[in-house]
């Protein structure tokens, strides 16, 4: 392609300037718009089947296996039936793109040729129209047809079961396995995320059809195993629980939320089978515009937790969305500080994963103890230097109520903590106030290695390392005897090592 579009200059000079903006990854829109005319100028379904497969790699929100896309460039819109006679093969599509489209065979997944194409067709939308509108309607359409509706809910003990690999509760009955649908996944996952930026009316009849029935839908436990990707396979037994608002709260589309809540009267504090509520989801997410609609009914409860005691304004803290932050402290009847089981508050969540605005928002009120330890003893500011967030630890560290050398229930200090992890700036903000604590012995941090005898204490396929004060290091204990003794004290030691 860059040859030719050089080749097409009909001067030296202009060549060389040519290759200049081609070496400089720029001019290529003219070899792009050749090769799309050629797209084009073959006619027909070759051509519609490949302008629909570049807008698909160019505005999927991941990329698309081969034979993901083949499923969705097969979907008709609207209609209640999969046809497999209509599928394309990957020969057949990779030849209507006229080569800008290739298969990465170690991701397994298919690519646009280079990035510059990705930014050429996302400058060009007149070339695909309502793109996101265009793919929620396919994922709308393929989950509402029979084939998936068929599916059932319930993790199957099929060994190839996608969506629980390797679980098989006896009690459990047998259902379809989902090879025979891999679109499912990203129509289940995404369709709400393209429908947010374009919802179209025809996108609106199909969502609704979807929620009709969607207590019993196999993508309800897709979307949930997908937020709450750590949560045991038998919590979803009742999946019956996780309702058509829940839904639409994670993907945060304010149209259907609304008459989701005000037409049809779902109850915003519903828990699902986790749960949670509509309300932990949209903050969870970011949601802030759903958020403010829940908010803004009589009966909602914004501190209402969920599994392990997750509170919205917890979710939102640790995701660092500030604006859903914010919204939720404007409630008299948020509790700033409500922790979860574990005793970790919102504060010590957004510290933890380094969220600077969230942590100056929290810190900003009266209400809020920066000193406030978890059920082990772990303040803040000892999260802050656990995970080496540098930017958490200075805030901190300006308070006058914040002791740099609280220890946790087992002693150990932050300073400890980030030395044990390897965080040398966070190392160099503390090491300066270990003295200022007078009620603290001086700890001197050793770097002992971990040995095979070590063993019944320490993982034996990792080197770490450990604090102690000098005085008390233990030296490491004697290798066990080799295998060659054959004393019985030998056979003893070798007994007991092993």
């Amino acid at each position: 392609m860059n040859i030719d579009a050089i080749l097409q200059e009909t001067t030296i000079y202009r060549r060389r300037l040519k290759l200049s903006s081609v070496t400089d990854g720029l001019g290529m829109g003219d070899a792009y718009g050749a090769t799309l005319d050629r797209i084009n100028g073959q006619g027909g379904e070759r051509a519609r089947l490949g302008m629909t497969a570049l807008m698909w790699i160019s505005h999927a929100e991941r990329p698309l296996k081969p034979d993901e896309l083949c499923h969705a460039l097969a979907v008709e819109i609207g209609s209640p039936n999969l046809n497999s006679d209509n599928i394309p093969s990957i020969r057949t599509l990779l030849g209507c793109c006229q080569g800008l489209v290739f298969i990465d065979k170690e991701a397994s997944i298919v690519r646009l040729i280079h990035s510059t194409l990705q930014e050429y067709l996302r400058a060009h939308p007149q070339l695909f129209g309502a793109a996101h509108s265009t793919i929620a309607e396919t994922c709308l359409s393929y989950l509402n047809s029979q084939q998936v509706m068929a599916l059932s809910a319930i993790p199957s003990p099929d060994p190839q079961n996608t969506l629980f690999p390797g679980y098989s509760p006896p009690h459990w009955r047998c259902s379809r396995t989902y090879s025979s649908t891999p679109f499912l996944e990203y129509s289940s996952l995404y369709w709400g995320i393209h429908a947010k930026r374009e919802l179209s009316d025809c996108a609106k009849l199909l969502a609704r059809k979807l929620f009709d029935d969607h207590n019993s839908h196999i993508s309800a436990i897709v979307l949930l195993k997908a937020q709450m990707p750590y949560v045991h396979p038998n919590d979803f037994h009742r999946i019956s629980l996780f309702r058509s608002l829940h839904s639409a709260s994670i993907f945060g589309i304010d149209e259907i939320v609304v008459s989701l809540v005000e037409v049809e009267g779902c109850d915003i504090n519903q828990k699902d089978c986790l749960g949670n509520t509509p309300l932990v989801y949209a903050a969870r997410n970011g949601h802030e515009g759903v958020v403010k609609i829940l908010l803004g009914q009589n009966n909602a409860s914004p501190d209402m937790a969920g599994k392990f005691g997750y509170t919205p304004l917890w979710c939102a803290a640790g995701n660092g969305h500030e604006g859903v932050v914010k919204v939720l402290l404007e409630r008299d009847d948020v509790n700033p500080e409500k922790p979860t089981e574990s005793g970790t508050t919102p504060l010590a969540w957004a510290v933890e994963r380094g969220h600077e605005g969230v942590v100056k928002i929290l810190l900003g009120r009266e209400d809020v103890n920066p000193e406030k330890p978890d059920n082990r003893g772990k303040t803040p500011l000892w999260y802050a230097a656990r995970y080496g967030q540098e930017g958490v630890v200075k805030i901190l560290l300006r308070r006058d109520d914040v002791n740099p050398n609280k220890p946790n229930k087992i002693g150990r200090t932050p300073l400890s903590q980030a030395i044990q992890e390897g965080h040398a700036g966070v190392v160099a903000l503390l090491q300066p106030l270990a003295s200022t604590n007078p009620s603290a012995a001086p700890v001197q941090e050793v770097t002992i290695p971990i040995t095979p005898a070590d063993y019944r204490y320490n993982n034996p396929y990792t080197t770490s390392t450990r604090s102690a004060l000098i005085s008390q290091a233990r030296p490491p204990r004697p290798l066990p005897p080799t295998p060659h003794s054959r004393t019985a004290s030998s056979r003893v030691l070798k007994r007991r090592h092993r």
